[in-house]
């Protein structure tokens, strides 16, 4: 009997040891790809393009959830916490992956430690946009304006922290022009402002004022990436207005939280990058305005957190930029 059991103890932990040796399947319920802005924005149409398509590769929904407030932090903060699953994502963009880790006190995650780099989705040049009103034909002429005009030029973002507000403290920077941030929650609201003439300008992404620019209602000075933009050939960038060292683009990338299990990271890594790979989606993507980007690895996404961080660090520092 003493045989028996022995005989049974050792078969029943033989298969207890066996079941953990075993990769546990994923996925086996929905994902969940946190979006820390407002919808109706770019972030949040590109995610879900990719949200949709990932679905279909994972054979399980991709849920999206916006969460937005903070700079993006709420949702960067909220995903950092998330267990490391597979089953929370984060689709961000260059403030929660780079630049408010200095542009925040008391932030609650590091985009460098708090995340697990899953693939780089591409970036998006921002426009400097300007309301009908303010009679400015080239940059010469809006800095010129905002010397004179008392009180200077307001400009719109999408909240603080973002490339559209420090885009503008750049440009301040490099000018000497007299501009008053404005942050709105989101892209959509700061639109709103500028064409209802409350704000004077903006560096708004291609893909939200491209419409705008088309229909006349608001008027385009230039881009801010060192390249012209594929959807607006005809707008210079900045870079070649008398601004050289100006190139601000904001990239996309998805990350989950760190410790993700390797055998995860490389499913997600790997549909996410054959997503990336569609002609389809690429073809939504470049009408979008959207660059690709060099390499779609998580490698490559962790190469462009680490230069960004940097790059923003410094920008801030000269300049004093804070949250407002």
């Amino acid at each position: 009997m003493r045989h028996f059991f022995l005989a049974a103890l050792i078969a029943i932990s033989g298969f207890f040891i066996s079941a953990q040796a075993q990769p546990v399947a994923y996925p086996v319920r929905p994902v969940t790809m946190v979006i820390p802005y407002p919808p109706g924005g770019p972030t949040d149409a590109i995610g879900r393009l990719l949200a949709s398509r990932l679905a279909t590769r994972l054979g399980q929904p991709v849920v999206v959830e916006n969460k937005s407030g903070a700079g993006s932090n709420i949702g960067a903060e909220y995903v950092a916490k998330a267990p490391a699953d597979g089953y929370t994502l984060l689709f961000a963009t260059s403030p929660a992956l780079a630049i408010n880790t200095s542009l925040y006190t008391g932030l609650k995650y590091d985009p460098l430690t708090s995340f697990e780099p899953l693939v780089h989705a591409g970036s998006l040049p921002n426009v400097l946009l300007v309301h009908p009103s303010v009679k400015a034909k080239s940059v010469a002429d809006l800095v010129a304006i905002s010397k004179t005009r008392e009180g200077g030029l307001s400009y719109a973002s999408a909240g603080s922290g973002g490339t559209s507000h420090l885009a503008g403290v750049l440009f301040a920077k490099l000018t000497g022009a007299k501009l008053t941030h404005i942050p709105h929650r989101g892209t959509g609201p700061a639109l709103t402002s500028l064409l209802g003439g409350h704000t004077h300008l903006s560096f708004t992404d291609v893909l939200t004022a491209l419409p705008y620019i088309q229909s006349g209602r608001l008027n385009v000075l230039g881009v801010t990436s060192a390249e012209p933009s594929h959807v607006l050939p005809d707008a210079a960038p900045l870079a070649k207005q008398g601004l050289p060292d100006f190139d601000v683009s904001v990239f996309f990338g998805l990350v989950a939280p760190r410790g993700l299990p390797p055998a995860v990271r490389t499913r997600l890594s790997t549909e996410l990058r054959a997503v990336l790979g569609e002609a389809e989606v690429q073809h939504q993507l470049k009408a979008k305005g959207l660059l690709l980007p060099a390499q779609t690895t998580p490698e490559y996404l962790r190469e462009v957190m680490e230069k960004e961080v940097v790059q923003w660090a410094k920008l801030i520092r000269e300049t004093g930029a804070k949250p407002e």
